[in-house]
């Protein structure tokens, strides 16, 4: 994969006596978006399934969301705006931000969803710039109302403006032998991490996760 990619593929030695068999669950936020119909293609390659945490940040690919599910892929909220000072500023507009993005889940495909994952993470401090202690209060309410959180334990860093495609398959490697269960956190909205798991996928499945 490394001839493949490039030279510059890293070329990364993990000492994990504990690979094979171990889990990756490869988590993808912010879409669907114009490179996600790839992505959709590389993981049915390999047949590969994964979380997709969606929004409603691409209304012109909305309908990718149905595909997601017909290819078997689990489909969580991210909510419908991410836009923090809006959602944080009460747990009355989160929920009604969830509500709307779990009415276009349904529409796309005719079922709820009971998995979420919130902006920034179930823990993140930049809710206090708009109401202090909401996370505590938005995380009990959603066990409340039935819904199963999740965050991550591995980044593969491209939440950020800038990166590329070795820089994700760097730090995802490289977070592998540090967790028992890994949880990525990426995003389909980014080209360079669509592309990246071409090579990812494989190297994974060849080093027994």
């Amino acid at each position: 994969y490394r001839e493949a990619a490039g030279k510059d593929f890293p070329k990364i030695h993990i000492d994990d006596p504990d690979a094979d068999g171990k889990a990756v669950y490869l988590t993808f936020d912010d879409g669907p978006g114009v490179y996600t119909e790839q992505l959709l293609d590389t993981l049915d390659r390999y047949g590969v399934k994964v979380t997709f945490f969606v929004t409603g940040s691409f209304p012109a690919c909305e309908d990718m969301i149905k595909k997601e599910d017909a290819a078997g892929h689990s489909i969580g909220i991210h909510t419908l705006t991410h836009d923090f000072a809006k959602i944080y500023s009460s747990d009355k507009a989160f929920w009604k931000d969830i509500d709307k993005m779990q009415a276009i889940v349904q529409k796309q495909t005719g079922h709820t969803t009971n998995l979420m994952r919130f902006a920034g993470g179930s823990s993140n401090s930049i809710s206090a710039n708009y109401t202090t202690g909401i996370m505590t209060l938005l995380t009990k309410q959603a066990e409340q109302k039935g819904f199963q959180y999740f965050d991550w334990n591995i980044s593969s860093g491209d939440g950020g403006s800038e990166g590329d495609m070795n820089m994700v398959i760097t730090n995802i490697i490289s977070g592998l032998p540090n967790q028992d269960a890994c949880v990525v956190l990426c995003h389909d909205t980014k080209e360079y991490t669509v592309k990246a798991m071409e090579y990812l996928i494989p190297w994974l499945l060849d080093h027994g996760y």
